[in-house]
């Protein structure tokens, strides 16, 4: 069966996976979570393969360390699992509830997208999040995961579909895509497929948002900041810009530049220095920064507007937060930036001026994900400002529609001064 037909049966498969009730969903999590406990055997098998795989194809390091399902990976989607089940029901929310006249009432409810196509990386724990994630928002998903953990995806969304079924909810609700030819055909289905979710390299994301009519959320790159300003805590610096950098360096929202206040750039640069030899980073720098320490590459201009995804970060000297946060909002990606600082008037103007999905202070940029905001897992992470912004979680997942109740109204009656409306929100 064809993408595009496999498409069609879920289309008319979604309003009844909306129509499900919160229990419902949550029994289906309850039944996946269960599931990949008594098949971790056979999912961790096929991990193997994949790892095999990976390494007779030289795959890159950090790569690699994405592929990898074991039992820390298996913890932490158990944890989501779990945690998704215990938030409240994101649909049929009222958001609005107006009276327009005495018998018409309007309200405003939220019910999920519909049917999602996500398209993600080589990351196994990936696929759980993103079914778990659809599952208790109501929205039929689509699912193409990397090539490089083609055995785990396939065990995985075998384990995770028969479980849903199993609970009682819609068979259809989930589909995977498993060759690389189908996602051209899942972009021609516009007339099924009402949201498509890229993640990857930003000439992927690009290829996605180019050649297709189905809207498109997500984020093209992951070029994160920490800002060192003039008064920051000694104690704390060089821990949360080594965390940012090395927790996972393969992450969207690792650090890649490091700003420093010109005022302390004699101090704090040989510090920095160490730290990060000693953790295996390179630096590369401004002309300003090599004044000061030894780089790999001197940087300028269009050199800062760089995601390395690896053990290596760019350095830049700047005159102050004002500079700080003309330079993120040039050569960043509104994805996630940090000020190290312990001047409240700086913070206020970083957290107020930087145009950023999400913006810290006196943290690592690492903690931009949707688990670690309580959202219970992630479906991506989303730098648009339209509908949904950050870690998208089951929020991010839902829209609304208006229904409005009456007894026999017709608009002539209150144009032509028969009627009038009466708002009042209820």
């Amino acid at each position: 069966m064809s993408i595009s037909e496999q498409a069609k049966k879920m289309k008319l498969a979604a309003p009844f996976l909306a129509a499900s009730s919160n229990e419902l969903r949550n029994q289906a999590l309850l039944a996946v979570e269960k599931a990949l406990v008594d098949n971790k055997a056979e999912i961790f098998a096929a991990n193997a393969k994949d790892l095999e795989n990976a390494k007779k194809n030289n795959i890159a390091e950090a790569i690699v360390k994405r592929l990898k399902f074991d039992e820390g990976k298996m913890k932490s989607c158990i944890d989501g699992l779990k945690q998704l089940r215990g938030l409240s029901d994101p649909l049929g929310k009222v958001s609005l509830l107006r009276e327009m006249d005495s018998d018409m009432v309007l309200r405003r409810v939220s019910v999920p997208i519909g049917v999602i196509g996500v398209i993600f990386e080589a990351r196994p724990d990936a696929l759980v999040q993103i079914s778990a994630l659809c599952i208790k928002s109501g929205n039929c998903a689509i699912l193409k995961g990397g090539k490089e953990t083609a055995e785990s995806n396939r065990v995985l969304f075998k384990i995770i579909r028969n479980a849903v079924a199993s609970a009682g909810l819609p068979a259809e609700c989930m589909m995977q895509c498993e060759l690389h030819s189908e996602i051209d055909e899942l972009l021609k289905c516009e007339k099924e497929v009402d949201l498509l979710i890229p993640r990857g390299s930003n000439k992927f994301v690009q290829y996605i948002m180019n050649n297709t009519k189905i809207p498109v959320m997500g984020h093209a790159d992951g070029i994160c900041h920490i800002y060192v300003d003039e008064e920051y805590d000694q104690k704390i610096v060089l821990p949360i810009i080594i965390d940012a950098k090395t927790q996972y360096t393969a992450a969207c929202n690792a650090v890649e530049t490091v700003l420093v206040n010109e005022k302390v750039a004699q101090s704090f640069l040989p510090e920095l220095k160490a730290a990060c030899d000693e953790a295996g980073i390179v630096i590369n720098g401004c002309e300003k920064t090599a004044e000061y320490i030894k780089v790999a590459k001197i940087l300028s201009g269009e050199d800062f507007r760089h995601e390395y995804l690896a053990k290596e970060m760019s350095v830049k000297i700047v005159s102050g937060v004002r500079e700080a946060v003309e330079h993120i909002n040039y050569y960043g990606s509104h994805h996630t930036d940090s000020i190290i600082t312990e001047n409240d008037e700086n913070a206020a103007y970083f957290e107020q001026m930087v145009d950023s999905a999400g913006v810290y202070r006196n943290m690592s940029t690492r903690f931009a994900d949707g688990f670690r905001y309580g959202f219970g897992a992630e479906v991506g992470i989303s730098t648009s400002k339209l509908h949904a912004r950050g870690p998208v979680g089951l929020e991010g997942l839902v829209t609304y529609k208006y229904i409005i109740e009456g007894h026999g109204n017709i608009v002539a009656d209150y144009a032509e001064g028969r009627r009038q409306f009466n708002f009042k929100d209820l």
